[in-house]
């Protein structure tokens, strides 16, 4: 695929190009080291790097190009420099045409919203696939296209990326996707010139506040994202959560709303929840789902209702039914050996994980105890890490704090600042393990019979960040191990 720059010049300012404007683009990067002959180069301003400072080095990889924020200090004659207010937007609006707008030629769903984006997008995959459409997925656990899995390193990918994918989802013969949005891809502008058939919001609370600093700013990136729908596309908001209808004060795209509490447009009622699922009735469909948890059935409902919203929902509950949990996502493996049951989850907020030790608590039977297994991350939000010990000591009957992905902090360090979070009356069933894998085999070896253990944080990842460095660490692999030394 190739380009001629001056066929571009619509997205830029008139009169800020210094060289050939008839130069052809091959290829697009804002990594100087991925920079191949031809490529343009956007010199992005980042948090802990500028773009600028390695012009110089994609120019000697190859660059033709140079989209800036500002003049460099040298130019050389030989490579047209383009000077733009954003480049990380430009960069979006570019890729969006490089690789001929695929989005516009896709039914894209975008799901924003602090917890459930993962399993949302999973489970419309799924059930799209189920009903007969070849679907894409872009999401924190991976991107697919159709039965092709494909890594995925970021809930939502950069506009390069999210533009190359779909434009080979385009070319398999892909009708829609499915595609986490998360805030820091609306900050950064991943998204930008996407065309959306519509977007799902699913709840709001505190995350991410080591990034965006306030919450005030978290909010409006998740908003920004239903700002930019067109009037052709559907925003569906859950209207139980405060949020929803302040997402769509500006839409211009239609909006629907879901509801387990109140008169909405799909209303959900939750008939039985137990630790085998749920039973649900969805506006005239009743149906059971093997997911569990009060969160799960809201993620059903917003399945729903956007199926019906993409003109696929009639006579659905049967498909619906057949749905599986997202992997990581309250997943469970069950420990025969010890007659008990665990589940893997990525909660890494207080909402999120007061959300799973409480729907764990309504369905395990009165005898059965609660072990929780939980740490927090390094380099992100300290303001969480106490609050999340506080709710884990209440919500479970022992409570081993531990290793996360502590990245570049001391792990002790982290777990001290959990620590300052427990209720003195509480301290007693808490247990501080560094060692993570240490830490899963204590709760299994303090399981018994109908015991729950929750192994919080991580879910999906087959890794431990530790120093800059990815160590393989799988929890579910860890639980299963256990389990077959002792059959």
């Amino acid at each position: 695929m190739k380009y001629i720059l001056k066929s571009l010049n619509e997205i830029w300012p008139e009169g800020n190009v210094r060289g050939d404007v008839n130069v052809s683009i091959k290829g697009l990067a804002f990594d100087s080291r991925k920079v191949n002959s031809g490529d343009a180069y956007f010199a992005i301003v980042g948090l802990t790097t500028d773009g600028h400072f390695y012009i110089e080095q994609s120019i000697k990889n190859g660059a033709t190009v140079i989209f800036c924020q500002q003049w460099p200090d040298h130019m050389q004659a030989q490579i047209t420099y383009v000077k733009v207010d954003d480049s990380s937007k430009v960069m979006a609006q570019i890729a969006h045409k490089f690789f001929d707008k695929p989005s516009t030629h896709l039914k894209l769903v975008g799901v924003t919203g602090t917890n459930g984006k993962t399993t949302t997008v999973s489970l419309l995959f799924q059930l799209f696939n189920k009903l007969g459409y070849k679907a894409g997925l872009i999401s924190t656990i991976e991107c697919r296209i159709g039965n092709e899995i494909l890594p995925s390193d970021y809930t939502t990918p950069d506009s390069i990326a999210i533009n190359r994918l779909l434009g080979q989802m385009l070319e398999a013969g892909c009708d829609y996707v499915f595609m986490e949005v998360s805030s820091h891809a609306v900050k950064q502008n991943r998204i930008e010139a996407l065309d959306f058939a519509g977007g799902i919001f699913t709840n709001m609370s505190h995350d991410h506040l080591d990034y965006h600093k306030t919450f005030d700013d978290y909010i409006l990136q998740k908003k920004r994202f239903f700002d930019g729908l067109a009037s052709s596309s559907f925003a569906l908001i859950n209207v139980d959560d405060k949020r929803g209808e302040v997402m769509v004060q500006n839409t211009k795209a239609k909006v629907s709303r879901y509801s387990l509490q109140r008169m909405a447009d799909y209303r959900g009622r939750i008939l039985s929840n137990s630790i085998y699922g749920l039973q649900v009735q969805f506006n005239n469909d009743e149906f059971h789902s093997q997911l569990i948890g009060r969160f799960n059935a809201y993620n059903l409902l917003a399945v729903y209702g956007a199926t019906f919203l993409l003109g696929a929902g009639p006579d659905i509950a049967i498909e619906m039914s057949l749905l599986i949990p997202a992997a990581g996502r309250m997943e469970r493996v069950n420990m025969p050996s010890k007659n008990a049951i665990a589940f893997i989850d990525y909660a890494h907020t207080p909402d999120a994980l007061k959300n799973i030790l409480l729907t764990i608590q309504e369905v395990k039977s009165s005898k059965a105890e609660l072990i929780c297994v939980v740490g927090c991350g390094g380099n992100r939000d300290k303001a969480k890490r106490p609050k999340m010990a506080s709710i884990a000591s209440r919500l479970s009957d022992w409570v081993i704090f531990t290793s996360d992905n502590p990245r570049d902090e001391d792990p002790d360090t982290i777990i001290k600042d959990m620590e300052r979070g427990i209720p003195q009356e509480f301290i007693s069933k808490t247990l501080s393990i560094t060692d993570r894998k240490q830490a899963i085999k204590a709760a299994y070896r303090m399981a018994s019979r109908n015991s729950v253990v929750v192994i919080a944080g991580k879910g999906h990842e087959p890794y431990q960040e530790i120093a800059g460095v990815k160590h393989p660490f799988d929890d579910k692999k860890i639980i299963l191990e256990l389990s077959n030394e002792d059959i």
